[in-house]
């Protein structure tokens, strides 16, 4: 199926009398890719109506990375959010794999995005009272997996990424680079068919993210998820094949990366090593220059 199509699919989804199901997702034709047409998404601020999306038309084939450049308040992350299920458009479609997720319940959404998503924030946002493998492994005992599996498959992945001797330490013994491959390594062990990252590196030095960077894309690439990106940094951006670039809440081009503002490391996830290895009895916290 050509871009265009799935965005008449994704049309045709929006503009049908009956709502989309709260259940099981239509499915997409041939299954595959995102699909985003006529997105708005507005809120209250006062009297007044503020538009942060203004009809969004997008088309992505399975396995695509793509990043989203915009300045601060351009509407890019509100799009990342909505096409990832954590925001609610106010009208349009998104169709992802099939699903048609815009009418989906609260129960269903959230089934969807642990099953079938994976998400890296700036922060990682793991959680400090557990080791780096039971973030990792997280997901996946969420989702009701026994404990065994579910450690066992964040094992694979750890090893995956090079990260296996981070398994035992906490988040607070790890630097900004280290956290960030947990959080990379938690993101991929459901298998999800779609990564989606906001501002990944933007905590990060310019080699640290490089390195993080190299980690991300090569993992999407070797397990076949589609990643779409959110960043500010044209050093990231050069890294993808594709860049979105969001104002005033529409998608103005889409084509080629922009220059690197320095030249992106090419390493596979399983070449990527650890610079630096946490200590015993310290710490260091995220985001700190290492």
């Amino acid at each position: 199926m050509t871009d265009p199509d799935l965005i008449a699919y994704a049309r045709g989804q929006a503009s049908a009398q009956n709502p989309a199901p709260t259940g099981a997702p239509a499915p997409l034709p041939d299954g595959s890719g995102i699909a985003v047409a006529g997105l708005v998404k507005q809120y209250r601020r006062g009297q007044q109506t503020v538009t942060a999306l203004a009809g969004v038309d997008l088309a992505l084939p399975r396995g695509a990375q793509v990043a989203i450049m915009g300045p601060s308040g351009s509407g890019k992350t509100t799009l990342l959010h909505c096409i990832a299920g954590i925001l609610r458009p106010t009208s349009g479609s998104i169709v992802i794999e099939g699903a048609q997720i815009a009418g989906l319940s609260e129960k269903a959404l959230s089934a969807l995005r642990l099953a079938r998503f994976g998400f890296v924030f700036q922060d990682g946002q793991l959680l400090p009272e557990l080791s780096a493998a039971e973030n990792v492994a997280l997901p996946l005992m969420l989702a009701g997996r026994p404990r065994a599996e579910a450690t066992g498959r964040a094992q694979q992945v750890m090893a995956m990424l090079g990260i296996v001797e981070l398994g035992p330490h906490r988040p607070g013994q790890l630097s900004g680079g280290q956290a960030q491959r947990v959080a990379i390594a938690r993101a991929l062990v459901a298998r999800p068919q779609v990564v989606f990252a906001d501002e990944p590196t933007g905590a990060l030095d310019q080699t640290t993210g490089h390195e993080v960077m190299s980690v991300l894309t090569g993992a999407c690439r070797a397990t076949g998820a589609t990643l779409l990106l959110v960043t500010h940094d044209p050093g990231v951006a050069s890294w993808f094949p594709q860049v979105i670039r969001v104002q005033d809440g529409r998608v103005l081009a889409a084509g080629a990366p922009v220059a690197p503002q320095a030249p992106a490391p090419q390493r596979s996830p399983q070449m990527t090593q650890q610079t630096s290895s946490p200590s015993s009895g310290s710490t260091h916290p995220r985001g700190a220059a290492r």
